[in-house]
């Protein structure tokens, strides 16, 4: 046990030291996406959901699998939240591309995480699944 906590620590010491290196970049990309992000910038409401809105986004479901398999919004396809930085490319690029959980907050950390990563094209459902359920202004029947 004593050897695996030195191991862990000396791999996480040596993954450190580019993290430390690319911090600055990071920050500053973080910082121009902020100054310029307009307020309601990648967020979209339940009640802003009308047929034709429904029909042209791709909807994604973060949450986890066994949430999906018990419901979600038809016709959404599935990654989770923390995966959508290494999925990205599952996106599409064009077209409203609207991230959802079940109230908006983990939804949010993928949809920026999205965002930084050049996708102006996805937003977050704000109040997620149980707000679309509630406040949608249009649901397939």
């Amino acid at each position: 046990m004593k050897h695996l906590s030195k191991f862990l620590i000396a791999a996480l010491l040596g993954l450190a030291t580019p993290v430390v290196a690319q911090d600055e970049a990071v920050s500053e990309a973080i910082i121009d996406y902020m100054d310029f992000a307009p307020y309601e910038s990648g967020i979209i409401l339940p009640q802003q959901i009308d047929q034709s809105v429904f029909e042209s986004a791709t909807f994604v479901d973060t949450r986890d699998a066994e949430q999906f398999e018990a419901a979600h919004i038809p016709g959404a396809i599935h990654i989770e939240w923390r995966e959508i930085p290494g999925r990205i490319d599952e996106l599409p690029d064009s077209g409203m591309v609207i991230l959802y959980c079940n109230t908006g907050s983990l939804s949010a950390q993928a949809t920026f995480a999205a965002r930084l990563m050049g996708r102006e094209n996805v937003l977050v459902l704000q109040t997620g699944f149980t707000g679309w359920q509630q406040e949608a202004a249009w649901k397939p029947e």
